[in-house]
């Protein structure tokens, strides 16, 4: 209601409000995508993700690149979660699947092959069959930010599609692995709204950190984890090895009760 008295139209897809509005209200993961895919709540970000669409890459002419925010990919009954940052302009943005098309990617699907969570160590395009066995990926920003850095703002707007994500995860999920700082500081407000209660401070991000969040009337255990994020820049230098970050999720899996297979 408004202060006459009427009941307000709720916002359109292009309105900073969509996402606080329709998120809490999805009944499933399957209409939450749905809705996260219509969300033009960012205009800096609509603007860049259509914009690189109509400036592809050479190597990605003859693509029809996907342009709109991109959800999660994993089954519904997912016990370990994987939190990045945003997807990738040349990447997500170009597939429509977190993680996809870029080198980032390459690296995280490979390790989650080789630990026994996904059906394949390749990921190319929304319909190469990949699959993910007990694990959902995810990011706190949905749509690809010019120089991989959404602002403050734009995470703000974004975070209720992702908090309601967690609660809809929540009863079955037992692990979750945030990818970088900036995944990791998005993460925890995130869990504590879902209904984990935190540590006052907050722990700091590290690559191996880990946090137990204790169980709770609504919630069961939670253990959460820090690794430093895939990118090339990491990669490239060494600071993230693949075998470190397969170890990572090889725990991250044990904690959640994944068997060698994912089962």
């Amino acid at each position: 209601m408004d202060e006459t008295g009427a009941a307000r139209e709720p916002p359109g897809s292009g309105e900073g409000a969509f996402p606080a509005y329709y998120a809490p209200r999805c009944g499933g993961l399957a209409e939450l995508d749905a809705r996260v895919t219509e969300c033009r709540a960012c205009p800096r970000l609509v603007e860049w993700r259509e914009q690189v669409a109509a400036k592809r890459r050479a190597a990605f002419r003859d693509w029809e690149y996907w342009a709109r925010p991109v959800p999660g990919f994993g089954p519904p009954d997912a016990a370990l979660a994987i939190v990045g940052l945003a997807p990738a302009a040349h990447g997500g943005n170009r597939t429509g699947r977190m993680f996809t098309g870029d080198a980032s990617g390459d690296f995280l699907f490979a390790a989650l092959h080789a630990v026994g969570l996904a059906s394949q160590a390749t990921a190319t395009h929304r319909g190469d069959g990949l699959e993910l066995y007990g694990v959902r990926v995810t990011a706190p920003v949905h749509c690809a930010p010019p120089e991989n850095k959404p602002t403050p703002a734009e995470r703000h707007t974004c975070r209720p599609w992702l908090a309601a994500e967690f609660a809809l995860l929540g009863p079955g999920l037992r692990a979750v692995v945030a990818l970088g700082a900036f995944g990791w500081q998005a993460l925890l407000p995130v869990l504590g709204e879902a209904g984990w209660p935190l540590p006052r401070p907050r722990p700091a991000f590290g690559h191996g950190v880990q946090l137990t969040l204790p169980a709770t009337g609504r919630r069961q255990e939670l253990e959460v984890l820090g690794s430093y994020h895939p990118s090339q820049r990491n990669t490239f230098t060494g600071r993230l090895t693949f075998d470190m970050l397969v170890e990572l999720l090889a725990r991250a899996a044990g904690l959640a009760g994944l068997g060698p297979t994912g089962c």
